[in-house]
């Protein structure tokens, strides 16, 4: 059989068995922790398929990013023209793009296609210089935001960013950042990590009127390498493929769970999700998250992740 052979697939099977596709757009991360390993790996898991589009790549590993260098906008909008003029797109999900002008350029393959969800999400950018962190977040509100479905981040990182004169003497909740990100036109908000008492965090999706739907988890000390790039783009997919809101947010955050429960540290660095959990056999020998030391508990925690 040569390299050239084709197996003839019949129309009504080859339509049948195409998943939904999800258009990412992120950074390389050589540590295979976050960024777009992280989306790939996670939008197989749940059942659909990748279409990655790579906006730079950061110079890091499990335990600090050191550096990113950005592709410029002509490249960005090029991958993501030549896919989708082949290809058609259920989500759309954006991570991080490195500079303001791939922002413009996403926010304007993005408008074509006003009908796909679109899955924000916004790291943690505290590595980064603080001139440029100022310039990317503007632009990431001025022009991502009034496009975006769900907007997925860390509690303190969306409290730092959407409401910076925060006064009150409690911390926001979630219906108060919902509502901050809904005067830039987001419907609807995925904050991660808030505290409760007796060692607990809750995750929320909530808009600026209601919580939607919550899910509790019991703390711990384990830092993760890319759980937040693993949720967003695991609630992409499960949109993209016709889960509502409320069943998709579910079952992301369950598969994080797992996802985290089954962690290993391939470094010296932090823990990195295992987001072929499902793929390995039974074996309690199995390398991962040491069961007998309390920093590495088993139960998940979204607020000890970092991008």
């Amino acid at each position: 059989m040569t390299s050239s052979t084709v197996f003839p697939v019949a129309d009504d099977q080859q339509q049948t068995s195409v998943p939904a596709c999800v258009m990412v757009f992120n950074a390389n991360d050589p540590s295979g922790a976050g960024g777009l390993a992280a989306d790939v790996g996670a939008i197989a898991s749940v059942g659909a398929h990748a279409l990655p589009i790579l906006t730079g790549a950061y110079a890091s590993d499990t335990a600090q990013i050191f550096d990113h260098f950005s592709l410029d906008e002509e490249a960005v909008v090029e991958q993501a023209r030549a896919v989708l003029e082949d290809v058609r797109v259920d989500a759309f999900k954006v991570g991080f793009v490195g500079s303001p002008e791939n922002l413009g350029a996403i926010a304007g393959v993005a408008a074509d296609y006003a009908d796909v969800p679109l899955i924000a999400y916004m790291p943690d950018l505290s590595w980064w210089d603080e001139l440029q962190i100022e310039r990317y977040l503007d632009a990431f509100k001025e022009l991502i935001l009034p496009q975006t479905t769900v907007l997925v981040g860390n509690h303190s990182t969306l409290w730092r960013w959407l409401l910076p004169d925060w006064s009150a003497q409690h911390s926001p909740n979630a219906r108060d950042i919902a509502r901050a990100a809904q005067s830039s036109g987001v419907p609807y908000t995925l904050v991660t990590g808030m505290l409760l008492p007796d060692l607990f965090i809750d995750n929320v999706m909530a808009s600026a009127n209601t919580v939607l739907i919550n899910e509790k988890f019991e703390r711990f000390e384990g830092v993760f390498s890319g759980a937040g790039d693993t949720l967003s783009a695991a609630l992409a997919a499960l949109l993209a493929s016709g889960d509502d809101l409320s069943e998709a947010f579910t079952e992301a955050l369950s598969y994080l769970d797992r996802c985290l429960a089954g962690g290993f540290r391939p470094g010296m660095g932090h823990i990195v999700p295992d987001r072929l959990f499902w793929a390995e056999p039974a074996n309690d020998s199995k390398p991962g998250i040491d069961q007998t030391d309390p920093s590495s508990s088993t139960t998940s925690s979204i607020e000890h992740a970092i991008p």
